[in-house]
């Protein structure tokens, strides 16, 4: 009994068990968590026609915020729709934007145009949430506006949309730039341009 004993203490793992430790995966690695939230808003299959047929690629836009004031969009292309949404991160962590917000909303109304798009943005009272549409109400939530009003006054197209509401959100100036603008100050940020 002594030696069946001091058998199964001293045995090594069988080949069974090296074949069955093999096909695990390792220990789950945690994401690096990141500040910004990203929204993948339109991902589109794109074709390009070559002499041996026609290649399809995929193209993504997406938007990222970290809800206070900050926001950027990007485009990516790839074979792959995960690549293309990395491609598309990483461009939308290049075109950061710094958007001045007063309390949960905008301090005034403001039209952004970009092609055929146009956008309007206006303050709205606090409590009556965002009522915007489509890409630019994505846009508003990432940027951290909590009420607004926002109308798409022209193009249907995501891509331009998206454009045309950065460009308005860009457009509003904080109240101190523009107090120490009309008293002929440089502000902070004009100081470094």
């Amino acid at each position: 009994m002594a030696e069946v004993q001091d058998k199964l203490n001293n045995t090594q793992p069988s080949p069974v068990d090296k074949r069955s430790a093999r096909g695990k995966r390792g220990p789950r690695t945690e994401r690096p968590v990141s500040e910004f939230d990203e929204r993948v808003i339109e991902v589109s299959r794109v074709t390009r026609v070559v002499k041996g047929g026609k290649r399809l690629r995929f193209r993504t836009l997406v938007v990222i915020g970290n809800a206070k004031g900050k926001v950027g969009y990007g485009l990516g292309k790839a074979g792959d729709v995960s690549q293309a949404v990395q491609k598309a991160v990483a461009n939308a962590k290049k075109d950061l934007r710094t958007i001045a917000l007063k309390n949960s909303t905008v301090p005034y109304q403001v039209i952004g145009i970009y092609k055929s798009a146009k956008v309007l943005v206006k303050p709205a009272g606090e409590g009556s949430g965002l009522i915007a549409g489509g890409p630019v109400r994505i846009v508003l939530q990432l940027a951290g506006l909590k009420d607004a009003v926002a109308k798409m006054l022209g193009s249907k197209n995501k891509i331009s949309n998206v454009m045309a509401t950065i460009k308005a959100l860009d457009a509003i100036s904080s109240p101190e730039n523009i107090k120490q603008r009309r008293l002929g100050k440089k502000s902070k940020t004009e100081k470094e341009v």
